[in-house]
């Protein structure tokens, strides 16, 4: 049963089941962590530059695709359609992939698979010509990419346990968050030298093209170091190895159990899921919002992905203190109601022109990332000891199993309001509902925290 005991016995205390044994961990060389923290670093511009601020909204909705008849809302909604489908391709298949990797002990060759496979699309948007015809090519491969950059994590966080202890697993984690910020930001603004330097003469639709290849060649070169130097894992003791559709039952008894121990647990699991998807959303359509519906030129838009960056990752760090202060759970809800309301005034005052998208853009930025890490600190908090693995293991498959939501509720509020600004209702709709689940979970009473007893 769930016992309630304090964060400070689950992280000093579990260490063996975790699989983070102190005396082993310790000899674990810094170039290894920071080989694994490179990953981020390398796989951060396909979110940045290529689906949130350059590619898919600055070319691939951009007017050179248009049919007879259609607008830039049009291309919009298709391509919400195209990631609901490959949303769903990911909620089947990332629950068991991770769980499969674990008991074969092959975590580094499955993200060496799914790299792969990202570097290849992410290249081959360049064959994506300035025509038409050439617009559903582009949005089935930016799809399909997705479910590549979606499912390559699982592995990812999984190796966390191999690059630090008990006591550095926070900052490690930070650490590779923090170079995913600094990737993309760097990459945005190499982006925007060359577009002030008219792209070499090549054209702003072939210069463009080539970026995807740039952003591809970025992530193979710094992918390398975490292949070369973070071992591969061993196979996960008492994990009987069974066939890929058995694969679902070992997942079915695994929630069983957690239900029937740690209740709480799996309500905050679903809750976070719906608005962890709505987070998403933000910055998967960020770019195309300050495009299409604010008018936004191709340098404002990079620019506001780098501003933004920025804010997010300053309020990040800035959040993590507050949590240990407060509480992860008056973070969430402080994030999640802000994004909510700002949310709701930008949309109502969308005609007033860009000066409301920086302001309220860059709020909203501001809230994202806090909002990220506190989930991620308040489960810790909840973990059953020696069940960590499990528990996070569940945090990555309830967040793909519903990472349709946000896809299907911007097409639909697109087709539904006519415009592609009703789109940010859609993605409002669904962090108000992950706002109202996450209210509903009764957390543990003495739920602690590093520096002594407070309130969830």
């Amino acid at each position: 049963m769930f016992t309630g005991r304090g964060y400070r016995e689950r992280v000093t205390g579990t260490a063996a089941a975790s699989g983070l044994e102190d005396p082993a961990a310790a000899s674990i060389p810094r170039r290894r962590v920071y080989a694994w923290a490179f990953w981020d670093w390398a796989a951060q511009p396909y979110n940045t530059v290529i689906l949130s601020f350059v590619f898919s909204p600055l070319y691939l909705q951009s007017e050179v695709f248009l049919q007879p008849g259609q607008t830039e809302d049009d291309l919009s909604a298709f391509i919400g359609v195209a990631f609901f489908i490959g949303a769903i391709v990911i909620g089947l298949l990332a629950p068991v992939l991770g769980q499969r990797d674990d008991t074969a002990g092959r975590r580094k060759r499955a993200l060496g698979v799914w790299t792969a496979l990202l570097i290849v699309l992410t290249a081959s948007l360049f064959f994506v010509a300035p025509e038409p015809g050439y617009f559903i090519l582009g949005a089935i491969l930016l799809a399909t990419a997705n479910v590549v950059n979606e499912i390559a994590p699982v592995s990812y966080y999984a190796m966390l346990s191999q690059v630090s202890t008990p006591s550095t697993v926070g900052r490690v984690s930070g650490l590779g968050w923090g170079f995913g910020y600094l990737g993309g930001i760097i990459v945005l603004a190499l982006v925007i030298v060359v577009q002030a330097l008219g792209w070499f003469g090549l054209g702003q639709e072939t210069g463009l093209r080539l970026v995807a290849v740039g952003c591809a060649v970025w992530t193979l070169v710094f992918c390398i170091p975490l292949f070369l130097s973070v071992p591969e894992a061993a196979p996960a003791r008492g994990r009987e190895k069974v066939g890929f559709l058995a694969s679902y039952g070992v997942l079915l008894r695994d929630v069983r159990r957690l239900w029937r121990d740690a209740r709480s647990i799996v309500w905050f699991l679903l809750a976070s899921a719906v608005y962890r998807d709505g987070l998403a959303g933000i910055f998967a359509f960020a770019g195309a919002i300050a495009s299409i519906t604010f008018g936004f030129e191709f340098i404002e838009v990079v620019i506001f992905g780098v501003v933004a960056n920025v804010v997010a990752g300053i309020s990040t760090i800035i959040s993590g203190r507050i949590d240990d202060r407060v509480g992860p759970r008056a973070v969430i809800t402080t994030a999640l109601t802000g994004l909510v309301v700002v949310g709701t005034i930008v949309f109502l005052l969308r005609d007033g022109g860009p000066v409301v998208f920086w302001v309220g853009g860059l709020i909203l930025a501001s809230f994202v990332g806090p909002a990220q890490t506190a989930t991620r600190s308040l489960l810790a908090r909840l973990a059953p000891a020696g069940r960590e693995g499990e528990v996070f293991g569940l945090y990555a498959t309830t967040g793909r199993a519903t990472s349709f939501l946000s896809p299907l509720f911007w097409a639909v509020f697109i087709a539904v309001g006519g415009s592609q600004a009703w789109g940010v209702l859609g993605v409002l709709l669904i962090l108000a509902a992950g706002l109202v689940l996450f209210l509903s979970v009764k957390l543990p009473a003495d739920l602690r925290y590093p520096d002594g007893d407070s309130p969830a």
